[in-house]
């Protein structure tokens, strides 16, 4: 049975990729900075900050105590600090980059060594690491970086039969877009994404999963947009989209 490990697995899009994993008959293991949340009885369930490099070590060293392998890593721990450039402190900024940078490095190196040939990675970035924006001055900067990484990582890891990709949500919905997204901010949102709407945490788990998969086994280095179109898109999809409606 394959076994796959999925950080910040508590919630939202982590959650949503252990479930479909399951689904499919592999084994997960469920890592989360808040144990309490980690209530999957099909699941090994183990409390990890992925910042601190001893978290690390003992989580994956536990995880493959107990299955034998590891053939898959997701990193999608993450955190979100929204404030402008002049209202965030160093102390955000550090924090932010710990978590989203620095967590994906320390588990992608704690996990090469003890997978085999045909492993695959796949860090969950952003769609602000593509787009700049307002308010994401070290969020977006972070997933940014994190592309990058995800790059890296597949050129050193190739050599080893590793797979290393990313993909890049857009608007999902998740409880964190749901407690901060007014309703004028979400109609913003559908107005400038062709597929006009948000996407769901399935529809994230699920090509997750496929990258982790035998069916994408010559894809690596590639950051994949999941973001309804919203990237690959420039401006006036809401007056395109009125005056077609009134032709």
């Amino acid at each position: 049975m394959q076994v796959a490990i999925v950080t910040g697995a508590a919630r939202g899009i982590g959650h949503a990729t252990a479930r479909e994993f399951l689904a499919r008959g592999w084994a997960v293991a469920l890592l989360d900075i808040e144990p309490a949340r980690l209530d999957d009885p099909q699941a090994l369930c183990w409390e990890c900050d992925v910042s601190q490099p001893a978290s690390v070590a003992a989580a994956v060293a536990g995880v493959h105590a107990h299955f034998g392998r590891i053939d898959a890593l997701v990193n999608n721990a993450g955190i979100a600090i929204f404030k402008p450039l002049l209202e965030t402190t160093l102390e955000d900024w550090n924090h932010v980059m710990a978590v989203n940078l620095t967590g994906p490095f320390l588990m992608a190196q704690a996990v090469a060594p003890l997978m085999g040939q045909g492993g695959a990675m796949v860090n969950v970035t952003s769609i602000s690491g593509l787009r700049a924006s307002t308010l994401r001055v070290a969020y977006g900067t972070s997933k940014a970086g994190l592309a990058h990484l995800t790059k890296q990582l597949a050129a050193e890891l190739a050599p080893l039969g590793i797979r290393v990709n990313a993909v890049a949500p857009g608007p999902v919905e998740t409880a964190m877009a749901k407690a901060v997204h007014t309703p004028e901010i979400r109609a913003d949102y559908n107005n400038a994404i062709p597929l006009g709407r948000y996407g769901t945490e399935e529809e994230l788990a699920q090509v997750i999963v496929f990258l982790c998969s035998d069916q994408a086994s010559y894809i690596t280095g590639q950051v994949l947009a999941v973001d309804g179109g919203f990237e690959s898109t420039g401006i006036g999809l809401a007056t395109m989209r009125a005056a077609r409606r009134n032709r």
